[in-house]
């Protein structure tokens, strides 16, 4: 079998023209179908490389048709493709088997690349075991977004894990949805999951609602009690707002992640248990680490896969749908008829802030359906705290994007010459040259923006803090020094 044969599976003509060119082109050998029974007739006498399938087909879909795969080629990398981004289609592919899941309308260098990834994958013999397909209970996390499909696809390729989960992102974001979402994919969705916010519980209970107690350990102790460990024996521990942990909890709490066992408070004799944990939180645990407020040892167990979820305002085009899912649902609790967002305020709402993110429009969702008398909700029938906010005019929005498009070509214009000089001049390894130019230039742009603050910096930049930590120092920017002002800002949020 050649090892670069392609099949592209897709109803769209257009799609498939557009892939068949590109991988001939990069020197594959392609294949294209409109349907998927012909794929599977063909499967037995010419089975190829790398499959990429749409999933919404006529006949049989591509789900279906990947679980018809997997159950005789294994090994065979398939890549679903699907102009339908949603959180059941991402697990669904992943548990079925998908090598990978790429959401429409893609770039297709990006597709380029998965199929080269998938090819060197099953050269190597590293292609991992597929599973069987789980139905799909609904979930509530919804967002069709670049960022949300991160989540999306984070979330399923969890999904026969059970190793432990870091989640962090601001308060209302929804951390508890995508811990449920992780428990509900996981191999332990049968068993409890079970919640305890850090923040909500008094510091010296803490302890007792973790571990439980025996009779007569304390005052009051009539009778013994299991812990949330306990509880969640088999399946998820979900500790919200692990940065509010006191340290000497901290430290049980390592023990039980290291030995799997504990002790009831006034108990001596070990009880075993086997819990996943998912932990969230809205703090910078760097940070905390950093002041001695949180154990090291235990923020390495803790952040062994990390899922961010991104704030309200940073996925405005998923604001009308989750607008109209909660109306929906507040219209359902209370018995009347769902209201409907106008064009325009559905624009409006897009451009608003929203610092209380996904928990502050649910909220305004209830407030609409209960307050305003009408069927479709107008930009003035928001509250008027929503009204109150300043926002960009569409003209403003316009101009401005007009001037980067300006800025960005002639940058791209110096950029084109300055490589064109360089070369003429024999040099080699421009790229290598130009590089740390260009990260230099955006670090510090990001941090004028910022008044020197790292943290705020790196979330402009799209990285880590330690990854622009890292960054500084490899360019020799590391004398640069953190603004005063953010250890306000990160003790203030």
């Amino acid at each position: 079998m050649s090892h670069n044969k392609i099949w592209v599976i897709d109803d769209d003509r257009a799609m498939r023209w557009v892939l068949e060119k590109t991988f001939k082109e990069e020197g594959f050998d392609v294949t294209s179908f409109e349907e998927a029974q012909s794929a599977l007739d063909q499967l037995p006498h010419d089975a190829p490389d790398v499959i990429l399938t749409d999933i919404r087909m006529p006949g049989i879909d591509g789900l279906t048709f990947l679980g018809k795969v997997k159950s005789n080629y294994p090994d065979l990398p398939v890549i679903i493709m699907t102009a339908h981004s949603d959180l059941e289609s991402a697990v669904s592919s992943y548990q079925t088997g998908a090598f990978e899941y790429l959401p429409k309308p893609f770039d297709i260098d990006e597709a380029l690349a998965l199929v080269n990834r998938a090819i060197l994958h099953i050269n190597k013999l590293q292609q991992q075991e597929s599973a069987k397909a789980a139905p799909i209970q609904s979930t509530e996390i919804i967002g069709e977004s670049p960022a949300m499909q991160e989540v999306f696809r984070a979330i399923g390729r969890l999904s026969q894990s059970h190793i432990t989960v870091l989640i962090n992102g601001e308060s209302g974001t929804g951390k508890e949805l995508v811990a449920h979402a992780l428990h509900r994919h996981s191999p332990r969705s049968s068993k409890p999951f079970i919640a305890l916010n850090m923040a909500a519980i008094p510091k010296d209970l803490i302890e007792t609602e973790l571990f439980g107690h025996e009779k007569g350990a304390f005052t009051g102790a009539n009778t013994q009690r299991q812990g949330r460990f306990e509880q969640a024996n088999g399946g998820t521990l979900f500790l919200d707002e692990i940065g509010d942990m006191p340290f000497e909890t901290q430290t049980r709490l390592l023990r039980v992640l290291a030995d799997g066992e504990f002790y009831r408070v006034g108990g001596h004799i070990p009880v075993r248990v086997d819990v996943r944990i998912v932990a969230a939180t809205h703090q910078d645990l760097e940070k905390l680490v950093h002041d001695g407020r949180f154990r090291e040892d235990l923020y390495h167990r803790l952040n062994v896969i990390r899922i961010h979820i991104p704030k309200l305002a940073h996925r405005a085009e998923d604001i009308p749908m989750l607008a109209q899912h909660f109306l929906a649902r507040a219209g359902k609790e209370l018995g009347v008829s769902p209201k409907i967002l106008r064009p325009e305020t559905q624009e409006y709402i897009q451009k608003l802030p929203w610092p209380g993110n996904v928990r502050q429009l649910e909220n305004t969702c209830r407030w609409l359906t209960v307050m305003i008398t009408g069927r479709e909700v107008y930009p003035e029938d928001l509250p008027s705290e929503l009204k109150q906010i300043p926002i960009k005019s569409d003209a403003t929005v316009h101009a401005q994007s007009g001037v980067d498009r300006i800025a960005l070509h002639h940058w791209d214009e110096l950029l084109g010459q300055w490589a064109i000089q360089k070369l003429k001049n024999g040099e080699m390894k421009i790229l290598d040259i130009a590089t740390p130019m260009f990260e230099r230039t955006l670090i510090n742009a990001a941090l004028q923006q910022t008044r020197g603050r790292k943290r705020h910096a790196a979330e402009l930049l799209g990285w880590g803090r330690n990854t622009l930590t890292r960054k500084l120092k490899e360019l020799g920017m590391d004398s640069v020094e953190d603004d005063e002002e953010e250890d306000k800002s990160i003790l203030t949020e």
